[in-house]
This record gives C-alpha cells, structure tokens and sequence, in this order.
C-alpha cells in the first residue's frame, strides 16, 4: 500500500529513522553477549510485557471491544487453504527464527548441561504467548473502531488504520504511543537478534574483532533495507511493483494494493527462503 500521505512517504524522514534504528541495532550488539545483549533484554524484556498489559487492559475495556475479540477467538476453519498454511508456517519460522541461524547461535552461548529440548520447548511456549498477547492488543481495538478499513492487514493496518482507531478513543494518544513503543522494542530485539548471527560467525571464522565487523554488517545491512523502507510510497517504482509481479506472486494476491518492494521480500524470505 502506497502511503502518500504519511511519513513513510517522505525520504527524508524514512532514511535517517532507518539509520537511527541501525545504530541503536550496532551498539547494543557492539557491548556483546552479557555487556550489550543481555543488558538491554533484561530492561526491554519487561518493559515490553508491562506495556502489553497496559494496552490490552485498555482495549478489551473499550465499547464494543467484543467483536474484535469474537472474530480473533472463534476461528473460521472454512477459510484455511494452502495459502493460509504457507503464510502459518512462514510466520512459525520467523517468529521462533528459525532457519535464520539464530537459534543455532544463542544455543552456542549455553552451559552444556542446559536441557535443549525444555529451553527449546519454553521459547515456544513464550513466544506463542506473546503473540495472542498481541492479539489481544489490536483486535479488540478493531473492533471498536467498527471502520471497514479495520479489516485491512499487513503495514496498513499498523501505521494507518490502528492510530486512526487509537485517536478516537479516551486516552487515545497515550494508548498509541504505548504500542508503537511496545513496536518499536519488539522490532530492535529481533534486529539485535539477527544482527548477532552474522557477528558471531566472523568473529569465530574470521580474524575480525566484534566492533569492526559489528559496524561493517550494520552498514551493509542499512543499505540493503533502504530499498524496503522507501517502497511505501517514497520511490514509485519500488512502491508499485506489479510491473514485475502482477497481481500474484506465487498465489499470494494482491486485490486492495499493488505489491510493494517490501511485500515481495517479505513473501520471499518468510514463506520461501526460511522455509527451505
């Protein structure tokens, strides 16, 4: 979706936001495991589920919070097909990140008389939990806000339609700040995360210190996600890639919007590539 009308459409913006992010990405992973990784986690981790039980206390509380938390609870099983279940597993492979390395990674920083498959079994466990969390956030929100945009997925939802819906509602500004901050966490300790993998193999394959190499990869990979970040409407042509893909894009549809440089990304590395 084209976001003409918001910052995601100004370059000048998307740009140094991306870099800021990146930089903040580079120095906690910079510290290290125990002095940068584990340093922040122990701050972010809580303050991420305290202001989860902010916003979901306050959007299953809101008039007609009900319909949101009808249609997220009671699943429509007619509506699964292969789509549905690649777009699952997709998301299943993301979230617990696996076949991106990670795992493998921090599995590497463990005593050896760690249990794998009860660690293993608790990452689930968790990161599930967080996820309906998560539901329980923006649904019943939705709901309330009883808008037929509501209904739209993907960077729409988040980015439009949710601060919309945030905006009509008693301390809406509060509300909304909290959540794009519980965003913002959620997202730069996946990037740390990602980010640790790459360092981690040259440091020990590699005669490169952890600084270096750190500041290096966090280069490469700003670069390589500028194309991303401005296909929301700052570059045309990344912002409407059915020059190159159409409408579908290995039966994924685009009906509502054209496809985004991002959008083609996303299918490929969560679907496909993680996948395999």
């Amino acid at each position: 979706m084209i976001f003409s009308d918001g910052v995601l459409a100004d370059a000048s913006t998307v740009i140094p936001l991306t870099g800021a992010f990146m930089l903040i990405t580079i120095l906690v992973v910079y510290g290290g495991v125990e002095e940068g990784i584990e340093r922040w986690a122990k701050v972010l981790m809580p303050l991420l589920l305290v202001l989860m039980l902010v916003v979901i206390f306050r959007a299953v509380t809101l008039p007609d919070a009900g319909k949101g938390l009808n249609f997220y609870l009671n699943p429509n099983f007619s509506k699964i097909d292969g789509a549905v279940v690649l777009a699952a597993l997709g998301q299943a492979f993301f979230s617990l990140s696996l076949g991106m390395g990670a795992m493998i990674t921090y599995g590497s920083y463990l005593p050896k008389r760690e249990n794998l498959i009860i660690s293993g079994g608790y990452v689930a466990l968790f990161d599930t939990a967080i996820a309906l969390m998560a539901g329980l956030m923006i649904f019943p929100a939705m709901g309330a806000g009883a808008s037929e945009t509501a209904t739209e997925g993907g960077p729409k939802l988040i980015f439009v339609v949710l601060p919309r819906i945030f905006a009509e509602m008693p301390l809406g500004r509060f509300i909304s700040a909290a959540f794009f901050i519980l965003l913002s966490i959620a997202a730069l300790t996946s990037m740390v995360s990602l980010l640790e993998v790459v360092i981690s193999y040259f440091v020990d394959e590699t005669k490169w210190t952890r600084q270096g190499i750190a500041w290096v990869m966090g280069g490469i990979i700003f670069l390589f996600g500028l194309p991303s970040g401005l296909s929301q409407g700052a570059v045309p042509a990344l912002s409407d890639m059915s020059w190159l893909v159409g409408d579908q894009l290995l039966g994924k549809e685009f009906k509502e919007s054209p496809a985004t440089f991002l959008d083609i990304m996303d299918f490929i590395w969560g679907n496909i590539s993680l996948a395999l």
